[in-house]
């Protein structure tokens, strides 16, 4: 039976379904997203800014506006790794190891204290693309300006970005971790109010029972690693919740206790009747 000429047709078109299939899903995850652009804002500026002094040696202004059209389309892009970075946080933490996370949050609190250089890196490239229709004299300083401030960014990229290999590359660990970051970010989990209140009618349920401190931040963790200790005040407040719920549910279970003795004590008058009558 000779072979269905369609067929060839039919596996491409099934197999670029699939493939479509698969990007759009990938497409949708942040920590996907980040790690396919965030090589922007570092090798697109490394090649602006060589492209820029090639410019400037030649005196050419249409080599110029190129690298100045390239330096601000690598600036602009950190906005969207940054954003993509922050909405990973939370399951790249989640994946990485203890020393990973420590890794993973000093690249953030790099990012969030520098990311403006590139934003400002832009601004000043897109400067540089059209003042020069005004005023043409401003075309050099404004390119040496670019020049400047975009090798001084791609620096500050490198600096970022040099923590993020260490979060899932073991292999690239090869100095100690920095140390934990004292100030929670925005982007981490925080409990809700009701979360609370489900906590302590928890507590409060399990009347006197002694309370696991392995369970608290920093109070069964290990001791030997100084670095992941929580805020010694944190550790006091949580302290004294847990003291509180212990007291409430032993006043409880008092109350409960006198509740239950007048009838526990004192005979019925049947039995006090029988107990005089009897010889």
């Amino acid at each position: 039976m000779p072979p269905c000429p369609n067929g060839g047709v039919r596996r491409s078109s099934d197999f670029l379904m699939n493939y479509l299939t698969i990007l759009r899903e990938h497409l949708g995850q942040p920590e996907y997203m980040h790690v396919l652009i965030n090589p922007m804002p570092v090798y697109g500026l490394s090649m602006g800014v060589i492209t820029l002094g090639i410019a400037l040696i030649a005196r050419s202004r249409s080599i110029m506006i190129a690298a100045l059209i390239l330096i601000f389309i690598a600036g602009l892009s950190a906005w969207p790794t940054y954003h993509y970075g922050q909405a990973a946080y939370d399951r790249v933490k989640s994946m990485s190891d203890a020393v990973g996370g420590q890794w993973l949050d000093e690249h953030m609190a790099r990012a969030e204290k520098l990311i403006y250089a590139f934003y400002l890196l832009a601004a000043v490239a897109l400067t540089g693309i059209f003042a020069p229709l005004r005023w043409p004299r401003s075309s050099v300083p404004l390119a040496i300006t670019t020049l400047v401030l975009g090798v001084t960014t791609l620096g500050i990229g490198g600096w970022i970005a040099y923590p993020a290999g260490h979060i899932r590359h073991k292999e690239f660990r090869f100095e100690a971790p920095p140390a934990a970051q004292a100030d929670e970010h925005t982007h981490t989990h925080l409990h809700h109010p009701e979360e609370n209140s489900m906590h302590d009618e928890h507590a409060e349920g399990e009347g006197a029972k002694p309370m696991d401190n392995s369970s608290m931040p920093g109070m069964g963790a290990n001791k030997d690693d100084a670095t992941l200790a929580p805020d010694p005040l944190e550790a006091s407040r949580l302290q004294l919740e847990a003291s509180r719920l212990q007291l409430e549910a032993s006043r409880k279970q008092l109350e409960a206790t006198k509740a239950a003795e007048p009838s526990a004590v004192s005979p019925s008058p049947n039995e006090r009747h029988d107990h005089e009558h009897r010889p």
